[in-house]
C-alpha cells in the first residue's frame, strides 16, 4: 500500500447496472446466490460472511439510508488502511473470484468522496461530483 493511501478498496472492473464497481463481497455474493460457488467456496465464503457480519459493522444498521440511490448516488465502503484484520481476509473472497473469472482489482485513496458514514474501520462515501466512476483525489489501482 503506498504511504499517503488512507482507505482501500477491492472493486470488480465492470459497472453494475446502478453505473458503480461492484465491491468484492458483492461479487462474490452474487455468485453464491447464482449457485456457482463449489462446496469447498461455498464453506469459505459462509464462514466468511459470518465472520464479517461478527467483526465488521454494517453500516446499514446504523443507517439504512445510506445507500439510498437518491440520497447519496453511488455510494461505496471502503476499508480505512488500519484495519489490517479485515483486509488481509479479503484475500480468499480474490481468489475465488479469480477461479470464476471475475476481475476485480485493489484501489487505494486518501480521498475518496464524501464520506457519508465512518466507523472504526471504514467509510461509505459518494465519490466526487457524484460520478461513480471516479475514484476520489490521490486513487490508484492495483490489479
Amino acid at each position: 500500500m503506498s504511504a499517503a493511501a488512507s482507505y482501500v478498496r477491492f472493486q470488480g472492473t465492470t459497472r453494475s447496472p446502478r453505473g458503480h464497481f461492484p465491491g468484492v463481497f458483492a461479487l462474490a455474493n452474487g455468485l453464491a446466490r447464482e449457485g456457482k460457488l463449489s462446496d469447498e467456496q461455498y464453506r469459505f465464503w459462509r464462514a466468511g460472511n459470518d465472520w464479517y457480519d461478527a467483526n465488521y459493522p454494517n453500516p446499514s444498521h446504523t443507517d439504512p439510508n445510506v445507500y439510498d440511490p437518491d440520497l447519496n448516488p453511488g455510494a461505496v465502503a471502503w476499508f480505512k488502511a488500519t484495519a489490517r484484520h479485515l483486509i488481509e481476509r479479503v484475500d480468499g473472497y480474490l481468489e475465488i473470484l479469480a477461479a470464476h473469472e471475475v476481475a476485480c482489482e485493489r484501489v487505494e485513496s486518501t480521498a475518496p468522496g464524501r464520506v457519508v458514514y465512518e466507523d472504526e474501520v471504514q467509510v461509505v462515501v459518494v465519490p466526487w461530483e457524484n460520478d461513480v466512476g471516479l475514484l476520489g483525489d490521490g486513487a490508484t489501482r492495483r490489479r
